[in-house]
């Protein structure tokens, strides 16, 4: 899977959890890539009308709760799609071999009920979500000190 949709994440919770609009740079610093790479995530969630700017302020910020916000929500905006594909089955089995005659009908059967589970699994988790689990590293590792 692209690594459009971790980056996209990490992103959300950077504006969501800033009490200022954060930009592209500030973003790219956090994730470890260019601007330019970062630029094109919250072009595609601000499409998806998950976040927004205004003109003459630089950054972005949150058009949707974090709690209403599904990591469904972000991976379609994202990677484009309106359901997960993951898996892909090779092109070219050999018809007259008793696997290949049937691998694909097998494998396709198998690897919907895979994303199908994938999709109702994101669907379940929000950004909030992941903030609360970050909060609870830093909680943890505060304790441990």
């Amino acid at each position: 899977m692209d690594t459009k949709f971790s980056i996209a994440v990490h992103a959300l919770i950077l504006i969501s959890e800033s009490p200022n609009p954060i930009s592209s740079d500030q973003m790219a610093q956090s994730v470890g890539t260019n601007a330019g790479y970062i630029r094109k995530i919250p072009a595609l969630l601000k499409k998806a009308e998950i976040v927004n700017s205004h003109r003459g302020v630089s950054g972005y910020h949150l058009t949707v709760a974090s709690k209403q916000l599904t990591l469904l929500q972000v991976y379609q905006a994202v990677m484009e799609e309106s359901k997960p594909h993951l898996l892909n089955i090779h092109q070219n089995p050999n018809d007259r071999c008793i696997v290949g005659s049937r691998i694909k009908l097998i494998l396709t059967d198998m690897f919907a009920d895979i994303e199908e589970g994938f999709t109702r699994l994101l669907d379940s988790k929000t950004l909030a979500d992941c903030i609360a689990a970050i909060r609870k590293r830093i909680c943890g590792r505060a304790k441990k000190s």
